[in-house]
């Protein structure tokens, strides 16, 4: 029997009540963290003011050219909110927005590069997918993140494909690029937006 004095016994229950709580207390950090960047992520996304907006021909020439590059009939620009991943541009697809529960670009948000899936129905994530199963039929995707300067995930640019394949390296590194071209339209918006509210705050001031 263990001798609950024994000083050797106290020492190991003590180290292990430590090792316990110092565990708890970073798994509860590291969670409360996650929570903190998507709350974040969201409010720079409203910052940009961009959804529900109408179509732009900036946006839809990037949707077109990506599509054409990679060869795919479905290219999208989605902004993902904490819901539903909207559409700012789109080639293929009717609809504007799908919940974002059976979205592929939530995933593709959280890659530091393109995600790529092959084969939707050989991906235990999406095997069950509505738009795997159904319209718009969905086997290939790539989507590369939209990164803005201070590293938040907005969305995706993103090619689908209604065939089982793989995007070639100059195709990835071209999706890339597109991508990066959509956040500098978006920073080039935010910037204009917020020109003009100054301009025309300095002329209420001049006004009065």
């Amino acid at each position: 029997m263990f001798n609950y004095l024994n000083p050797i016994f106290v020492i190991i229950l003590l180290l292990r009540i430590k090792v316990n709580t110092v565990y708890n207390s970073e798994e509860k950090a590291t969670s409360v963290t996650i929570d903190d960047i998507e709350l974040k992520r969201l409010q720079i996304l409203q910052d940009y003011n961009i959804l529900d907006t109408p179509a732009e021909r900036e946006f839809d020439d990037l949707v077109s050219l990506a599509a054409y590059i990679c060869d795919t009939p479905i290219a999208l620009i989605t902004l993902l909110t904490h819901d539903r991943q909207w559409f700012k541009a789109r080639i293929g697809v009717s609809l504007a927005e799908t919940p974002r529960c059976h979205s592929f670009c939530q995933y593709a948000i959280e890659q530091e590069d393109i995600m790529e899936i092959p084969d939707a129905l050989q991906d235990i994530r999406f095997f069950q997918n509505p738009y795997v199963l159904g319209n718009p039929n969905i086997r290939f995707y790539a989507g590369s993140p939209l990164v803005n300067a201070d590293g938040y995930k907005l969305g995706t640019l993103c090619v689908i494909d209604k065939y089982p394949r793989e995007l070639t390296e100059p195709q990835k590194m071209a999706l890339g690029t597109l991508a990066n071209q959509v956040v500098a339209h978006l920073e080039l918006r935010l910037k204009i937006r917020k020109l003009e509210a100054e301009n025309n705050y300095l002329q209420e001031q001049v006004k009065n």
